[in-house]
């Protein structure tokens, strides 16, 4: 529902809002392109005597001084019986320049009050401006609800991508957005008399006017006394009537000054509800606070940016939800079918169970795990198909569900029944999914059929578990799962390096480029494989399949499409089928694979300090991040292998790396040498320096086997604990990454 509140009004608005966006940030540069074209004086340095002596010696018709928001001071005289405007120096009287409202800014703010259609406009506006404010508000919930909380507002995000994008630009830009949402609302309910206009009647004429001789401006008391800062208007009296006065408005009030003796009358200060209005107004327009409208000119420049993102996410969404067509609501949904994903891989399976408890006549609803919602009124069963990502976390698309389990207020009367897909190489087997299925019974619910366990997304398992449902439920279900291979790329080996024959570890680095597919378009298409590289990043998988039946493996990149190869670091393993596959090409071999995008390991953005951890072959993406690291931020990397002789994978490299300072410092250790340690042997020994850059916000990324990885972690701890803190914090904050194997 929150989502919805957010992104239905954003896609039906958005054109409108962006106008309005940019219109607001062209208008946020005119205060300070008046500031830049006037003279400020000091406070206390020019009264206002003092500014109307000078300039009614250069302009000896001056008929009235006006100080702008932004300090612009303007006279307005009578010239040979024309009338004139200049901007002047306040600190001489001279003239600047002659002074006329931009006809640009006066068309651009036409277009932003009103869209250019009067009052109708004007309306419109008025709603843009409440719709803002709704998705801001619904923007600033959904955040909270993506990080897990208020305090995790200020952490880094994880992820990538144009979600990624889009929260950061809000985080960034919100508060300004809010601030101008609610200002404009304010100024157009006053406007539609949504609001009590602020009662301001200004002081009556005054009937005490001395009627004495004219004194010299310069010697008026009442206008010695005011500073120029504080100046809003001086009227001047018609010439030769001693009758008249001086008509003086200040920030604080207003009222007249009698010519001849220079005394103050009918003074009356300004209402409470006018200042505030006014302030509202310089809230929302920056006038006379550039610096805000600088900022505010800033933030609605945000506005492009994430419609376009936020367009993108919706298409997206719409897109995959377009793949479940008969999806019901949340609300009236008898069956609900939670997806805990990383890839997307285990949507394929929601998406089977899903048609076919729809052909079975049920309102099914099937959504993330993530958007879980606080009770479905109407469903009696619950099934959550989820992944299990890294050692035992929840993957992406269900990182925030065991924190909105607490907040659950499902039926008693609710089943649920939990499958996990996973791979029985890993000794964390289905590890998330076996604690969702436990978080679910602490919260009182009833299981309908016990945890089932799905090895390497076997369609035969995914079947059986089909017969057990369709027995308990009473509804006939015949699922089946035909995996559809992501698109392919045909890539052809162009480079490899071998270590590792010394020491009985064969590891190479294999280089690949995307293979010419012959002349014409026919064998391209027929092939059904692409000719050029997808996009990827180092840390990005590549998935190679040995054998037709045989599930894909995949393996770490060490380059980006940026580089122009494809690069992967493979170990062979003994009885090894992919690894010894790839082990056995030679340059000109081919071979399909296809890209599985990882932004859950990614190095962030930014001068804080990297601490890039690996053994073996698990060097291969951390590599790749230091490959890009062209801005030179502190990047350190600390690296196990075997024998320095034979298997320093990337020596050369790393050594470049190192003399242009894309790496900042490097730590080898090697077991069958010498020293006989490992990489948590050398972080232990370094721990100090460790330490103090965890304690500068440093990042970590561990990347290798899973006993390294186990190591280094209970390491990381150990250096922890003198800052009260440890890994899972860290891994919190988006400061602690794995891609372990």
């Amino acid at each position: 529902m929150l989502r919805q509140l957010h992104g239905l009004p954003g896609l039906f608005a958005a054109l409108l809002l962006m106008t309005l966006a940019v219109s607001g940030a062209v208008l946020a540069l005119a205060p300070a392109i008046d500031r830049a074209a006037t003279v400020i004086p000091a406070a206390g340095e020019v009264s206002v005597a003092a500014l109307a002596e000078r300039v009614v010696t250069h302009y000896p018709g001056t008929e009235q001084i006006v100080r702008g928001p932004s300090g612009g001071v303007i006279v307005y005289y009578s010239r040979d019986g024309q009338p004139g405007a200049d901007l002047v120096n306040p600190l001489t009287g001279e003239g600047i320049a002659p002074y006329e409202p931009s006809a640009f800014f006066t068309w651009i703010k036409s277009l932003h009050r009103s869209f250019l259609l009067g009052n109708a406009g004007r309306v419109l506006a008025g709603v843009m401006a409440a719709v803002m404010l709704l998705l801001c508000l619904s923007g600033i919930l959904l955040l909270v609800r993506r990080t897990g909380g208020w305090k995790a507002l200020l952490r880094p995000f994880t992820g990538s991508g144009g979600k990624r994008i889009h929260a950061e630009l809000a985080r960034l830009a919100v508060l300004g957005l809010l601030l101008s949402a609610l200002t404009g609302c304010y100024m157009s309910a006053l406007r539609f008399g949504l609001l009590p206009e602020p009662a301001e009647t200004g002081p009556t004429f005054p009937a005490e006017v001395s009627g004495g001789p004219p004194a010299p401006v310069a010697t008026l008391r009442a206008l010695s006394a005011v500073d120029l800062s504080d100046l809003r208007e001086l009227v001047f009296p018609y010439p030769n009537d001693p009758q008249e006065a001086y008509s003086l408005t200040t920030s604080a009030g207003a009222g007249f000054v009698d010519q001849a003796t220079g005394e103050l009358l009918k003074y009356q200060p300004r209402a409470a509800g006018s200042v505030f209005q006014q302030w509202m107004v310089s809230l929302h327009t920056g006038e006379g606070l550039w610096w805000l409208g600088l900022i505010l000119g800033a933030a609605a420049l945000s506005v492009p940016l994430l419609s376009l993102t936020g367009l993108t996410i919706w298409w997206r969404r719409r897109r995959s939800s377009a793949q479940l067509p008969d999806n019901a609501e949340a609300a009236q949904a008898q069956v609900i079918i939670l997806v805990g994903s990383e890839n997307n891989t285990t949507w394929g399976f929601a998406r089977a169970l899903h048609a076919s408890l729809h052909q079975a006549g049920l309102r099914v609803h099937s959504s993330e795990m993530n958007a879980l919602a606080d009770h479905y009124p109407q469903a009696a069963r619950l099934f959550l198909l989820t992944s299990t990502y890294g050692d035992g976390d929840a993957p992406a698309s269900a990182r925030q569900f065991m924190a909105r389990l607490s907040h659950f207020r499902g039926a008693k009367t609710l089943k649920y029944a939990v499958l996990g897909f996973g791979d029985r190489q890993f000794p964390n087997f289905c590890q998330f999914a076996l604690a969702v299925d436990a978080a679910l019974a602490n919260q009182g619910l009833n299981r309908l059929h016990a945890i089932e366990l799905i090895d390497q997304c076997s369609a035969t398992q995914f079947s059986a578990w089909g017969d057990k449902l369709s027995e308990l439920i009473g509804t006939p279900l015949a699922l089946s799962y035909d995996s559809l291979p992501p698109p392919s790329v045909k890539l052809e080996l162009i480079e490899r390096v071998d270590y590792g024959l010394a020491v009985q570890a064969p590891t190479s680095i294999l280089r690949f480029k995307a293979a010419e597919q012959g002349r014409g378009k026919w064998p391209m298409l027929l092939s059904g494989a692409r000719t050029t590289l997808p996009l990827f990043e180092a840390g990005d998988l590549l998935g190679v399949t040995p054998a037709r039946g045989q599930p894909a493996r995949f393996y770490s990149l060490a380059s980006s499409a940026t580089d122009g190869i494809l690069e992967i670091c493979v170990r062979k393993k003994p009885g090894g089928l992919c690894s010894g596959y790839l082990h056995g090409l030679r340059p000109g071999d081919r071979i399909d694979g296809f890209i599985r995008h990882n932004p859950g390991f990614r190095p962030a953005v930014g001068s804080t300090p990297i601490i890039l951890i690996g053994a073996g072959a698990g060097i291969g993406p951390l590599t790749g991040f230091i490959r890009k690291n062209t801005q030179r931020y502190p990047m350190y990397l600390y690296w196990g292998g075997r024998n320095p002789q034979s298997d320093f994978l990337y020596q050369p490299e790393l050594e470049d790396y190192l003399e242009d300072h894309r790496l900042t410092g490097l730590n080898t250790v090697f077991s069958r040498s010498d020293e006989r340690a490992y990489v948590q042997d050398k972080l232990m020994q370094d721990q100090v320096a460790v330490r103090e850059m965890v304690e500068k916000g440093a990042q970590i990324l561990v990347c290798g086997g899973r006993d390294m990885a186990a190591g280094v972690k209970q390491v990381i701890e150990d250096i922890l604990k003198p800052l009260r803190t440890d890994v899972e914090t860290l891994r919190a904050e988006g400061r602690y990454l794995e891609d372990v194997y």
